[in-house]
């Protein structure tokens, strides 16, 4: 994993559903709450008004525009993007968003099912959605399926989540917006580990301390990878090297680990710098 803005990430590959209508009642938190936001196309080039951060201000009561709760983009463009910084790379359990209605019922008879539809959502170690991971992409719902609010599981680790809709090639498919893309993003629910290193359902339990960069699997505490010189689900194993060679007319192996040294010598003897085994 890099960290912050510079280079590519590496993310380890990630678990991923859409769940509409199943309430989480585990105890991670909500690692967006207030933090930094931006987005791509602020609504007439102002981002104070209905800026990025009303996406993360924990509000969402009024699904309007004239409620002042929720983010508003551009009209016609051709790529919409928002995106939060949770401040460094933390593990991620799942997403929570909650998209515009304003205030109508959410069904194919509402407006902004048609701006909703094709939205993606990543999560990276840098500003770049394409360094990350893809958590889900829409390609399948309609007006009347697409669901609002909705809970995406993705289980990875990361620093920033974005979102992502483009209207950039025609004929767009059945019922998706015609007049540009959209973020209209009432709120977005980052739900994790506040602490880098723990895991479990109240991100009590500690990584193994073999993990590389000390992340693990949220859920199950399997490392992400290992430190140099240690395999296995939790990193426990240590990696065996052989080295074999010559020493006058000694012969040596040495098997190393990474916590044991072991030395086996046999003894051979030399007949015309030939070498036999005694």
């Amino acid at each position: 994993h890099k960290n912050a803005m510079t280079g590519r990430s590496v993310l380890v590959c990630c678990v991923f559903v859409v769940l509409p209508s199943i309430s989480f009642v585990l105890a991670y938190e909500n690692l967006a709450l207030n933090k930094k936001a931006w987005q791509q196309h602020p609504y007439n080039n102002n981002d104070e008004v209905w800026g990025s951060e009303r996406a993360v201000d924990g509000r969402y009561t009024d699904l309007t525009a004239a409620g002042g709760q929720c983010v508003i983009s551009g009209v016609g463009q051709s790529t919409a993007e928002w995106r939060v910084d949770l401040g460094e790379v933390l593990s991620i359990h799942h997403i929570f968003i909650q998209y515009r209605t304003d205030n109508f019922t959410w069904d194919r008879n509402n407006a902004y099912t048609e701006r909703f539809l094709g939205y993606s959502v990543y999560i990276s170690n840098s500003t770049n959605k394409e360094d990350g991971v893809l958590c889900f992409k829409d390609t399948n719902y309609t007006r009347a399926t697409i669901p609002n609010p909705t809970n995406i599981t993705c289980i990875t680790h990361g620093r920033f989540v974005i979102y992502y809709n483009n209207r950039t090639h025609r004929p767009y498919p059945a019922g998706y917006s015609a007049n540009g893309a959209f973020n209209e993003l009432c709120e977005l629910e980052v739900h994790g580990c506040p602490t880098s290193g723990f895991y479990g359902e109240d991100c009590s339990l500690p990584c193994p301390q073999n993990c590389q960069e000390g992340h693990c699997d949220i859920v199950d505490g399997t490392c992400l990878g290992c430190v140099p010189g240690y395999t296995g689900a939790t990193c426990d194993t240590g990696k065996r090297f052989m080295v074999r060679g010559y020493r006058g007319c000694q012969y040596y192996r040495q098997e190393i680990y990474t916590d044991i040294t072991k030395w086996s010598i046999q003894q051979i003897f030399c007949v015309n710098k030939n070498i036999f085994l005694l």
